[in-house]
């Protein structure tokens, strides 16, 4: 197995109280090694809510056994499925909820995705007044669904931003990391979905996350924001949020000037 430089794998980590992380393998995309992180939320009824499943081992069902049920799998966008058979098959009374669009775009992929449920653009009622939810609205490629565990104040994300940490990657990687402006120094949404999307549907979304006002920040690619996640989606964002709060200076100047 790859090391990530997130060790220890495929262990339960817990950075606040009714939440664990879980450092994954890395996973080869676009022939790179991507490392891989999942998010376990325990729900008040005692059922564990698992976001973005990474690899499943043995040791590791151990552990989430030992904390109670596994009842939710979260595909949260399309490209984060590979390990949802092996998790339905060690649970098979869980529910697979998967984020629009990410059924068909693993069939084209050649991936047979099981979905219970589609996710929507507000939580689910088993997770309702624990988790918030929503989706990244403004782009008709890439879908994601970002999470907000109120309990924690923590924001749980899947490629909203990626921080890749050069120093823990390949050699021959790093060149392309900082070419994208993914690396730690100034973690980001990957400039190739970021084209994808709409600035306004964008920037609404970014701006309902950050009313949310979340603390820490999960990513499942590259190191995590222990604290000041507001200030972090600010700079990840700031030049489409840069022009949202000019426009909106002008639009007050205009209006007090008729007024």
């Amino acid at each position: 197995m790859r090391s990530t430089g997130y060790e220890p794998l495929n262990t339960l980590k817990s950075p606040a109280k009714g939440i664990w992380l879980i450092d994954g393998p890395a996973i080869m995309s676009y022939r790179m090694p991507f490392p891989t992180r999942a998010t376990v939320v325990q729900l008040e009824n005692g059922d564990l809510w698992v976001h973005a499943p990474t690899v499943l081992t043995d040791a590791l069902k151990g552990e989430l056994d030992a904390l109670g049920p596994v009842r939710h799998l979260i595909v949260p966008n399309w490209r984060c499925h590979a390990s949802i058979p092996d998790w339905r098959a060690a649970y098979p009374e869980a529910v697979t909820w998967a984020a629009p669009g990410a059924v068909a775009r693993a069939e084209r992929k050649g991936v047979t995705l099981h979905c219970d449920h589609e996710l929507g653009p507000q939580a689910e009622a088993p997770w309702s007044g624990q988790i918030e939810q929503m989706i990244v609205e403004g782009s008709r490629v890439h879908h994601e669904v970002v999470f907000f565990h109120r309990e924690s104040e923590t924001l749980v994300v899947t490629d909203l931003i990626r921080n890749f940490e050069t120093a823990k990657l390949p050699v021959w990687t790093r060149p392309f990391i900082w070419v994208m402006g993914v690396d730690d120094s100034d973690g980001k949404m990957p400039p190739g979905m970021r084209m994808t999307f709409r600035k306004e549907p964008l920037a609404d979304s970014i701006d309902r996350i950050i009313a949310w006002a979340p603390h820490r920040m999960i990513l499942a690619h590259g190191r995590w924001y222990e604290r000041d996640a507001v200030g972090e989606l600010e700079r990840a964002f700031r030049r489409l949020l840069r022009d949202r709060r000019w426009d909106a200076v002008m639009e007050r100047m205009n209006r007090d000037r008729e007024g």
